[in-house]
Parts: structure tokens; C-alpha cells; sequence
């Protein structure tokens, strides 16, 4: 598969994918006239390094991680120790996000009382 299809398939730019690349986060076969030629499996596995990033795992761990599975089934205690501990940062992040959202929803609603009120008032 083409770069150009990968990117489609992924909804990354060409560009992202071979940053990706020169950054160790995945690799990439050459056919016989050198130029990439992605898998199947590459699909999913950009999918993940996106979802490592959207919920903001660092690129040297997403590098490490990669690093890992690269080196196959051997590295599974590491690779599930780096989730394990980047899944306590989502849940850290996601408490803190609940209580911005509360803080939001309180002044939205000190915001309507308020206008309710002033409303009354005239």
C-alpha cells in the first residue's frame, strides 16, 4: 500500500506519516524500487499511536513503546507496564477535566440566574 493510501486510510497527512517514521514510531517496508510499501497491519497500529497521542502520551514514550513492540512478544511486560502507567495519567487528566467542566457548568449557570433575575427586575 502507497503512502497516498495509507494517509487516506488513517486520515493523516503524508507528511505526519513520515515524521512518524523518522521518528522511530513505526516502520516502514521498501519495495524494489525503494519506495514505501505499507501493510495492512501498519492501519491499525497508526490508529493506536494516535490514540497514545490524542490522550497525551509523550512522543518518547510512544517512541519507547514502539521501540518495544518492534521487538515482538518477548517486550509484552514492558509494553503493558507503559499503558498501564499512561492509563493512570488519562484517569488523572479526566478528573481534572471533570472538575473544569463542573466549574464551568456552575458559572453558566450563575450566568442564567443572574440574566433570569435582571429580567425580573425591569
Amino acid at each position: 500500500m502507497t503512502i497516498g493510501e495509507i494517509a487516506e486510510k488513517t486520515s493523516l497527512s503524508e507528511s505526519t506519516l513520515r515524521y512518524y517514521e523518522k521518528k522511530g514510531l513505526i516502520k516502514v517496508a521498501r519495495n524494489s524500487s525503494g519506495r514505501r510499501d505499507y501493510e495492512e497491519s501498519d492501519i491499525e497500529w497508526i490508529k493506536f499511536i494516535q490514540r497514545l497521542k490524542e490522550t497525551g502520551m509523550l512522543l518518547k514514550d510512544i517512541r519507547q513503546y514502539s521501540e518495544l513492540r518492534y521487538q515482538g512478544k518477548s517486550t509484552m511486560p514492558e509494553r503493558l507496564e507503559i499503558l498501564q502507567e499512561h492509563r493512570e495519567y488519562v484517569l488523572e487528566q479526566q478528573t481534572k477535566w471533570k472538575e473544569y467542566l463542573q466549574n464551568l457548568d456552575d458559572k453558566i449557570v450563575f450566568y442564567q440566574q443572574s440574566i433570569e433575575v435582571e429580567k425580573l427586575d425591569v
